[in-house]
């Protein structure tokens, strides 16, 4: 359903990747403010596992995934994985998720892993500023960074879903930015 930009999925999936691409395919609409995925993935008999297969491979996978260190941990409750831990870096916290995404037998992920600071980080807000000027998406005369000890709040407003992404990620690409709070509008 859809009401003033705020669009609700409901139904099933037969798999976790197809319950996220539904979000990311609606976000692709125009005019879309949130999403709130409510899909159910209901597993085909053959890619129901249990709990402790589905956290032998998730260990597994994370271990030869050289950008994710092994300082993430990994539970597993009703085939929903639960990933802990700290990482230096937004993108690896991003990475362990997208990498279990496809674990055959799961049905939802909880990221749950800390950024942990990084000793010393220099205001930031320069490089931020440079890197949403850098952006083709991204008007950066309509956004404003604000950063101190490692906390970046970002204001303002942007067209599409693409130039809130592209804002967010410039704000984490950022050394020593634990916490990016967004302030953005879309529309």
């Amino acid at each position: 359903t859809v009401k003033n930009g705020a669009v609700t999925l409901v139904g099933d999936a037969a798999n976790y990747p197809e319950k996220c691409a539904a979000s990311r395919a609606a976000w692709r609409v125009a005019h879309v403010q949130s999403v709130a995925n409510n899909l159910r993935v209901d597993l085909p008999f053959p890619s129901e596992r249990g709990d402790d297969d589905i956290a032998l491979a998730a260990m597994s996978l994370l271990e030869w995934n050289c950008v994710v260190p092994q300082t993430v941990e990994v539970q597993v409750a009703a085939s929903v994985l639960t990933l802990s831990g700290a990482v230096p870096w937004q993108y690896q916290k991003e990475e362990a998720e997208r990498a279990l995404t496809v674990l055959t037998g799961v049905k939802g992920i909880k990221n749950e892993i800390k950024l942990q600071p990084v000793p010393h980080a220099a205001d930031v807000r320069p490089q931020i500023d440079e890197a949403i000027k850098r952006s083709a998406l991204v008007d950066s005369s309509h956004i404003k960074a604000h950063a101190a000890h490692g906390v970046v709040s970002l204001r303002g407003a942007v067209r599409t879903r693409a130039e809130f992404e592209e804002a967010i990620h410039a704000a984490w690409a950022a050394p020593g930015v634990t916490i990016v709070e967004d302030h953005i509008t879309i529309g």
